[in-house]
């Protein structure tokens, strides 16, 4: 049996998120945020934390600053069992990577310092411990601006070794979203959001980006937040409806739904199951501050799961 049942290699930093600020920031003010919540962040550790949550054996290999930003991230992985063994730290004068998120309500503008998190490097991987699993999951393509040019080698090394390979691309900061085409043939499921799908596609239009992807992915997952989501294997296309939740913070909700759906997907799940469950995970994240705060409290994350979790099998009956 594989040691884990999902290993990732990415970035870890904290979100540092400030609620209740005016839309526009005047120049040379002090502007006074109504609540703030500093929590784990960085779509790679916002996985790995959740999938551990939610009982999965999860190994990560990242670089963190010697600082105690890096320190406090670790630990809120290390918290809920994922395997943090493999972290490296970065005796260069650059810190941990950290996050601004100046939340607005329906929109949010989001500010990164990137530090350690663009220096992971190909060497720096443990290639043994990242295959000891059943499926590895890659997120954010473009912050890993050290890492990015071996990537279809790693997915080469993960393939051959028996794995299947996940990918959320993430935001391309550059808006150039190059090279990712590479990796594509290597990935047996594909996790955008609809931006990204299109922008990754090259296409105009949603449908047309799907069936394009498609033709190279075994399975892609397109999250459309309170839309729900889609999903495409070969010609079959399958859809979930949200999960309807009083939503205090959509941070984290994409995160979330990976991990949902990659639970049910390294099991054999039906694709239907994988999306719903997928919907309930990023719902789950919408109700607390930060993409891991509902899951790190584990009365609600369980009674959460619980009831929504009989609500899709009575659905389904």
């Amino acid at each position: 049996m594989p040691h884990f049942d999902v290993t990732i290699a990415g970035e870890l930093n904290l979100d540092l998120i400030l609620y209740g600020l005016p839309h526009e920031l005047p120049p040379e003010r002090e502007i006074i945020a109504r609540d703030m919540m500093l929590t784990l962040g960085a779509s790679s550790a916002i996985a790995a934390h959740n999938l551990a949550a939610l009982g999965n054996r999860v190994g990560f290999i990242s670089r963190i600053g010697n600082d105690s930003l890096g320190e406090v991230a670790l630990a809120r992985l290390a918290e809920v069992g994922v395997d943090v063994s493999r972290v490296c730290r970065s005796v260069e004068t650059l810190g941990s990577g950290l996050t601004v998120i100046l939340h607005h309500g329906a929109w949010r503008n989001i500010l990164t310092y990137l530090g350690t998190i663009s220096l992971l490097t190909f060497e720096d991987l443990d290639i043994e411990y990242l295959c000891s699993a059943r499926h590895f999951h890659f997120s954010s393509f473009f912050l890993q601006t050290a890492l990015r040019p071996r990537v279809a080698d790693l997915f080469k090394r993960i393939n051959a070794a028996g794995l299947t390979i996940s990918l959320d691309t993430n935001d391309d900061p550059d808006d150039r979203w190059e090279t990712v085409q590479e990796v594509l043939p290597y990935v047996n499921v594909l996790l955008p959001n609809e931006r990204e799908a299109l922008k990754i596609s090259g296409e105009a239009e949603l449908q047309s980006a799907i069936t394009k992807l498609a033709e190279i992915v075994p399975v892609v997952v397109v999250k459309l937040g309170p839309a729900g989501a889609i999903a495409r294997r070969g010609k079959e296309q399958f859809s979930s409806a949200p999960v309807k939740v009083d939503a205090v913070d959509p941070i984290g909700a994409g995160d979330s739904f990976d991990a949902g759906f990659l639970t049910q997907y390294i099991r054999g799940a039906s694709l239907d199951a994988c999306l719903a469950y997928g919907n309930i995970a990023g719902a789950l994240s919408t109700t607390k501050p930060g993409g891991t705060e509902a899951f790190r409290d584990r009365a609600h994350r369980e009674r959460f799961l619980r009831e929504h979790e009989t609500e899709m099998s009575s659905a389904r009956n």
